[in-house]
């Protein structure tokens, strides 16, 4: 599995934008993208899979496409991620086979344990604070909830890659680099185009 420094998260009113943004993140030199798309039919979700299958190809980027464990097989994405309420892990792992990245979502320390033992790549663990982007929003964590969640998950036998999600800015980075996070995974801020590179390039050189 490649680095997971930094993920981006798509965001957009319509799939066009979706895929408008995830080009323009690709083109600044961003490598892992998770297509996250919602309220739409399975048709106009699977279409726009293949389109950004064919960005991240153009880039040599990785996708990995939000909930959607269908979608994720038939565009041959890289992998799928599972939020607390989606498809088990274990269900996801026998659908798509050894060779699919699976990261879960996560809010507490037993999230996190339970994903690693269900053979998780990679957790995605917030929020970090509050967001627009996601509804029913669990508890928010700031630095101290990281810091006390890492302190113990990092001693895990079979260490898996944590990545911190939610609301994060730029000036957030050297801070969550600190609770012992791998990456972090991030929408809004790399959703303007001004200063793209310069914010992706601060990030992978931060972790």
């Amino acid at each position: 599995m490649k680095e997971i420094r930094l993920q981006y998260i798509s965001q957009g009113n319509t799939p066009q934008e979706h895929l408008q943004k995830i080009e323009e993140v690709c083109r600044a030199g961003g490598k892992w993208i998770q297509l996250r798309l919602k309220n739409t039919d399975a048709a106009t979700s699977l279409t726009t899979a293949l389109k950004c299958r064919e960005i991240c190809d153009r880039y040599e980027a990785l996708l990995i496409v939000n909930d959607q464990v269908s979608v994720a097989k038939a565009a041959m994405a890289d992998g799928v991620h599972l939020g607390l309420n989606d498809m088990s892990l274990v269900e996801a792992r026998n659908i798509l086979g050894d060779n699919f990245i699976i990261g879960g979502t996560a809010n507490t320390l037993e999230d996190c344990l339970d994903h690693a033992e269900n053979g998780a790549d990679y957790v995605g663990l917030g929020p970090f604070r509050f967001t627009s982007t996601k509804k029913k929003l669990s508890p928010i964590l700031g630095l101290e909830g990281y810091t006390e969640i890492l302190s113990e998950f990092n001693q895990y036998k079979g260490k898996v890659p944590v990545v911190a999600i939610g609301g994060i800015g730029i000036r957030d980075i050297e801070g969550l680099k600190a609770t012992g996070v791998s990456g972090v995974a991030v929408s809004s801020m790399l959703s303007e185009p001004k200063g793209l590179k310069e914010k992706i390039e601060n990030i992978k050189n931060t972790f």
